[in-house]
C-alpha cells in the first residue's frame, strides 16, 4: 500500500515584534494570504490526512488553525514540541511512529529539517518538480509525496514527489 506523506512548511511568519522568541512569532499578513490560498488548495485533494502531526511554534499553529477548514473536524492532530527546529531525522523518526492505519500524514514544522526531510526522501517523481523543490522550499511551500512502505519502514531515497506547490502558485 502506498502511503501519502504531506510536508508543509509553515506560512510567512512576522517580525514585527522585537524581542519575541522564535517559538512565539506569529503569522505575517502575507502568510495569512497564504494560508487562505492553501486552505482552498488542500480542500481539492482526493483524501485528506489521517493524522496531521504540527509544531508547537505559534506560526506553525497559525497555518494549521488556517488550513484546518479543510478537512474534516474529527481529523487527529498531535502538536509536538519536538517538531520545532528538528532535523530531517528526527522528522522522518516522528513520522515512522505514525499509526499503520494512517495513509496519508501531513507535518506542519520549519526549515531546514523539513525542506532536507523533502529532499532526503525523495528518490523519483517528475524531474521539473524534483528541480524546484531542489532550488527552494519557501515558507508555505506542499510537498506531496508517495511512500511505497509502512512507516515504520520509511528511509532516505524511497518516497516518490507527486506534487509540490507554493502560495505564489496557488
Amino acid at each position: 500500500m502506498t502511503r501519502r506523506l504531506l510536508l508543509l512548511r509553515h506560512a510567512k511568519s512576522s517580525w514585527e515584534q522585537v524581542g519575541l522568541a522564535d517559538h512565539d512569532r506569529p503569522l505575517a499578513p502575507r502568510g495569512r494570504r497564504a494560508v487562505d490560498k492553501l486552505r482552498r488548495h488542500l480542500a481539492s485533494l482526493e483524501a485528506p490526512p489521517d493524522l496531521v502531526l504540527c509544531s508547537t511554534a505559534r506560526r506553525t499553529v497559525e497555518t494549521w488553525r488556517g488550513i484546518a477548514p479543510a478537512f474534516p473536524v474529527e481529523t487527529p492532530v498531535v502538536m509536538s514540541a519536538e517538531l520545532y527546529a528538528a532535523t530531517a531525522g528526527e522528522l522522518c523518526e516522528r513520522v515512522r511512529r505514525a499509526p499503520a492505519d494512517a495513509s496519508c500524514v501531513l507535518v506542519i514544522a520549519h526549515n531546514p529539517g523539513l525542506e532536507d526531510l523533502a529532499l532526503d526522501l525523495v528518490a523519483s517523481g517528475d524531474l521539473a518538480l524534483r528541480r524546484r523543490l531542489a532550488t527552494k522550499f519557501p515558507t508555505g511551500a506542499l510537498a506531496t509525496l508517495l511512500v511505497p512502505a509502512r512507516w515504520p519502514e520509511l528511509a532516505w531515497g524511497t518516497a516518490e514527489l507527486a506534487a509540490y506547490v507554493v502560495p505564489t502558485e496557488l
